[in-house]
């Protein structure tokens, strides 16, 4: 008799779990309607969703169709997203815009990375990796803040002829000790006579990337007299655990 009633119990709870399932799934799906007509009047009052498609299944919105932009791309999804009792946006759409080389947008991204926040306090704790292949960008790095990786991303997602944005940025954490030590090794670096000079263009920064008491550095400097000078400054700061001289010397 416990078999029999341990058996009975079994079938009991998967018939509600697959009641319960069927009336979660008949739930979403009786706002289907409502919500393909409101998808497709936000979609329609953009010209540049012309070209995008939607439908929609148990609440479930698909996307499809082509944008010029990345950035269009997810502009589409958020618009769907935020329309009522929508459960989900599946984003298949396929950024066409113009034909461009992975040389050609590498060039173009590098340049427009390079001089992102110029003039901001950040900038010069902000460092970038850039590869680019088949039109798909990924952007490594480390940023002072959520704002600098945002900003670099941002660039990928606005430019023509990026399909796809592949984000490794590390934002580096919040700590009042690198905080300190930031402001202890721009005053080595710069107050230095040798280095001074690499802090007239805000464009050309050391950049330095301070993660736990560990310094990088990063950029490119006139002379390997500098790159060392620049190492030893920032080894003798106090509070520097180590330091990775990533600095390259310019060719001339």
């Amino acid at each position: 008799m416990t078999k029999t009633k341990s058996i009975l119990s079994s079938f009991l709870l998967v018939g509600l779990l697959s009641a319960s399932l069927f009336a979660q799934t008949s739930s979403a799906g009786r706002y289907d309607a409502t919500i393909q007509t409101s998808v497709i009047k936000k979609l329609d009052d953009n010209q540049k969703f012309k070209n995008v498609k939607s439908s929609v299944e148990d609440g479930i919105v698909t996307l499809t169709g082509t944008v010029d932009l990345y950035q269009d791309k997810l502009d589409a999804a958020k618009s769907a997203k935020k329309q009522k009792n929508v459960q989900g946006v599946r984003n298949l759409i396929e950024v066409a815009g113009p034909a461009v080389s992975d040389a050609q947008l590498h060039e173009e991204l590098s340049k427009k990375l390079y001089y992102d926040r110029v003039g901001w306090y950040d900038s010069a704790f902000n460092y970038y990796t850039l590869s680019v292949k088949d039109g798909v960008a990924t952007i490594g790095g480390q940023t002072y803040n959520e704002v600098g990786r945002d900003s670099a991303l941002a660039i990928a997602y606005r430019m023509p002829g990026v399909k796809d944005v592949v984000s490794e940025i590390k934002v580096s954490p919040v700590s009042m000790f690198d905080d300190n030590l930031r402001r202890r090794t721009v005053r080595a670096l710069y107050g230095d006579s040798a280095l001074g000079k690499y802090a007239v263009d805000p464009a050309r920064p050391i950049r330095i990337i301070i993660d736990g008491g560990h310094v990088s550095l990063y950029g490119e400097v006139i002379s390997p007299m500098d790159k060392q000078i620049a190492g030893m400054r920032v080894g003798q700061i106090p509070g520097v655990f180590s330091v990775e001289n990533n600095l390259v010397v310019e060719k001339n």
